[in-house]
């Protein structure tokens, strides 16, 4: 499936050109990346902001059209506004069909519905959500499936045993040692289960406490009186 991302260039700079283009409904952009110069773009606010609503958007090579010239790119970096959650800055990188990139993809965890232990009212604790990898634009996928099916309460499934597809590469087990970069992915545990701790109150002792506290505060009024007098 090809993606399009129409833009158009964009010659002013800096903070005043930003807003001046955000008032517009565009969102000023980035290509960088290559052999080639950082191109200064724009995007519709709108367009942009539904491409962003798939998944695939972050996880594919885009066709990204600057006019009437086309660049092969990935999404490498959204910046959006800390109250409002609109989006303020996209950057773009450059790939080249015959060179490796390195990528976040994220995963997708498959057979919950289907897990034994699942449907008995155990937790899929999830640990890690993407991990890193390095391919060729042309075998980039959109995830890695984690296959959680037969899963066993007190198992757990980590970066190791994940079966990568072809031409993928795993950056973090492209270590010398393996066992220490690699980690659980996710486990199936118990549900945990809160527990409130009931305090005991002896109804004796709290009347004796009470009525000594009513004697002496009776005694301390006779006392304040008194001395008022």
């Amino acid at each position: 499936m090809s993606i399009t991302v129409n833009a158009i260039l964009r010659e002013d700079q800096g903070k005043g050109a930003s807003r001046r283009l955000r008032k517009k409904e565009m969102v000023p952009s980035i290509i960088y990346g290559g052999k080639k110069e950082p191109i200064m773009i724009s995007l519709n606010i709108h367009e942009i902001t539904h491409l962003l609503e798939d998944e695939h958007t972050f996880t594919s090579v885009l066709d990204l059209m600057v006019d009437k010239l086309e660049e092969s790119v990935v999404l490498k970096d959204v910046q959006r506004h800390p109250a409002k959650n609109t989006i303020n800055h996209v950057d773009f990188l450059r790939v080249d069909a015959k060179q490796a990139l390195v990528t976040n993809t994220p995963l997708h965890f498959v057979g919950m519905e289907e897990n034994e232990a699942l449907r008995l009212g155990n937790m899929l604790n999830q640990f890690v959500v993407s991990v890193e990898i390095s391919c060729l634009p042309k075998d980039l996928p959109n995830g890695i499936n984690v296959d959680v099916t037969n899963l066993a309460l007190g198992e757990h499934i980590s970066l190791t045993n994940l079966i990568m597809p072809e031409g993928v590469i795993m950056t973090a087990l492209q270590h010398d040692d393996i066992e220490a970069h690699d980690q659980t992915i996710c486990s199936v545990s118990e549900p945990k289960v809160i527990e409130e701790e009931e305090e005991i109150i002896d109804t004796d002792e709290s009347e004796a406490e009470g009525g000594e506290d009513q004697s002496e505060d009776s005694g301390d009024s006779k006392d304040g009186d008194a001395e008022e007098e």
